[in-house]
């Protein structure tokens, strides 16, 4: 009976369904909240110890929580999938079947191309209308309003919608598939940048020879603060390494498609790795506390690094 229910066509009185509540979903339930929006979410970690600030969070914004994937597809008139890389394919898969007619599942994941395009088969094929988001820069800055790109048949019908809920989003094809492309790609550059960075400034400081790197570095770019730009990027690596790890091998993934060997994004994917396995072993302090991945100086945790491993005689 509910799969039979039609799709309101005003986006303020929708029922949005997040499927991943973690930064990002939790930063778009407190934007639509505010708003007025009913929003639900569920999240795998509802099942572990690591639910209960998810608990916490929902309560306090007025977030719905359900136990299943299914549920939440069969009560939402607009889906919006926000979880790691590899998960894409499974939560189509897992909410397409109780999916209402002509829902729109904004799958926001950084996904490859080809794992857009098999869960685009899915959605549709259960009656949804599945449309790909890719997320061109970091979303605390920017919130609900981080700029957007859609792609797929519906992303014209969906864009106007969104963008009353306050989203920035601008449809860049109705080719599935290209939306993503074009975030793997920035994701070479910029995911990389933050991996040699990482190495780069590490290995300078274990020969103590990193003032004269990032003096060279300010010489040859000197429009970027080397000595801020480090900081964000070891912090942003430790608390998000392994989110991030997970895409690398999404973006490995989309340079295969083409017939190229991703090297490059190989190799940062498993920087990322490393950096949220020491993480996760508690190298860089309790996580969920204020201080966590917060240090200002990068060296603080190069110093901690560099203590894990003894250099070859």
């Amino acid at each position: 009976m509910t799969k039979e229910r039609s799709m309101n066509t005003d986006p303020k009185q929708w029922h949005v369904g997040l499927v991943g509540y973690g930064e990002v979903g939790r930063i778009l339930a407190e934007d639509l909240r505010k708003q007025g929006v009913k929003v639900s979410a569920h999240d795998l970690k509802l099942h572990s110890e690591a639910g209960s600030p998810l608990r916490q969070h929902a309560a306090i914004h007025g977030v719905r929580l359900y136990e299943s994937h299914a549920e939440l597809a069969e009560n939402a008139d607009f889906i919006l999938s926000a979880v790691t890389a590899s998960q894409a394919v499974p939560v189509a898969e897992a909410c397409a079947p109780s999916i209402r007619p002509s829902a729109f599942f904004l799958d926001f994941n950084s996904a490859s191309p080809g794992a857009k395009i098999r869960a685009a088969d899915i959605v549709n094929r259960n009656g949804g209308r599945y449309v790909e988001g890719a997320v061109m820069t970091s979303i605390p800055p920017y919130r609900i309003k981080v700029p957007l790109l859609l792609g797929g048949p519906d992303a014209k019908a969906l864009m106007p919608l969104l963008n009353a809920l306050g989203f920035d989003s601008k449809v860049t094809s109705e080719k599935l598939g290209v939306a993503s492309a074009t975030k793997m790609c920035r994701s070479i550059m910029i995911k990389g940048l933050e991996a040699m960075v990482i190495e780069s400034f590490t290995t300078a400081r274990a020969y103590g020879v990193e003032d004269a790197v990032i003096a060279s570095l300010v010489e040859t770019f000197p429009g970027i603060d080397w000595e801020k730009q480090g900081a964000y990027f070891f912090q942003r690596v430790i608390e998000h390494g392994r989110r991030r790890s997970e895409e690398l091998r999404e973006v490995a993934q989309t340079v295969r498609e083409i017939g190229l060997e991703p090297w490059s994004a190989s190799g940062t994917a498993e920087r990322q790795a490393w950096v949220a396995d020491l993480a996760d072993a508690g190298l860089f302090g309790p996580k969920g506390t204020k201080e966590f991945a917060r240090s200002v100086d990068w060296r603080t945790e190069a110093d901690r690094l560099l203590a894990q491993f003894k250099p070859i005689d």
